[in-house]
């Protein structure tokens, strides 16, 4: 699903450019510490369906956030290889889609419409992205508890 109509931004074209899928849950683990070790680079972090961050996370937040994926990943997505995360750069990455394990839809595109992440990560600010569907209220609870934790932490 492309981000709404508008000129196209660094992040529009990297949301839409070619990304390299982690299968292996060793990837998904490489990709968190890389995110993690450079505490200087500041990180947008996007719910697919809430409105887009005006600011980045803050420094301490991107830990508990990637815990908070990571967890949520594990538990739902229970398989032997990963296939949901998707990243411009492996080594230096600059934008990460993370599919929702419980929403996957045919990403494809087979069903008429593309099925969008569930989650964005991207050190541009990112544009807005249509979603066909509505957040379901489960997630968007999580991730108003997450977002509440960043602004008073």
């Amino acid at each position: 699903m492309k981000p709404t109509a508008g000129p196209q931004t660094p992040f529009d074209a990297k949301y839409e450019g070619s990304l390299y899928g982690l299968l292996r849950w060793e990837d998904w683990d490489r990709l968190c510490q890389r995110l993690l070790s450079d505490g200087n680079r500041r990180w947008f972090a996007y719910a697919v369906g809430t409105p887009t961050p005006g600011q980045p996370l803050p420094a301490p937040a991107m830990g508990a956030l990637i815990a908070e994926i990571d967890a949520l990943l594990r538990r739902d997505h229970d398989r032997d290889r990963l296939g949901i995360v998707y990243v411009d750069d492996r080594d230096e990455p600059t934008l990460v889609k993370i599919y929702d394990p419980n929403h996957l839809g045919a990403s494809c595109g087979s069903v008429g419409y593309r099925v969008p992440p569930g989650w964005v990560l991207s050190l541009d600010p990112p544009s807005r992205i249509d979603n066909p569907a509505p957040l379901p209220g489960s997630r968007r609870r999580w991730w108003e508890r997450l977002a509440a934790g960043w602004s008073s932490g």
